[in-house]
């Protein structure tokens, strides 16, 4: 069975419930799976991103065109 047939097979399953319990700890689950990229990267690769921000909040900001020019 493919991926879409299967999405709809829950779905159809997920109608027929009647149980709230049922469909909150569904709910819960679908919510727990999805991920977010940031959770997987490396402390080092979070203070990276948070020194970005920091910077561009005190308006320090560099263009795409000077970043090309110091790699290029």
């Amino acid at each position: 069975m493919d991926i879409q047939a299967s999405k709809i097979e829950v779905v159809k399953m997920i109608l027929d419930l009647e149980d709230s319990k049922v469909i909150d700890k569904i709910r819960k689950l679908i919510i727990k799976e999805k991920k977010d990229f940031y959770d997987d990267l490396s402390e080092d690769e979070k203070l990276e991103i948070k020194y970005g921000l920091e910077q561009l909040e005190k308006g320090k900001k560099t263009s795409w065109e000077e970043i090309y020019k110091k790699i290029s």
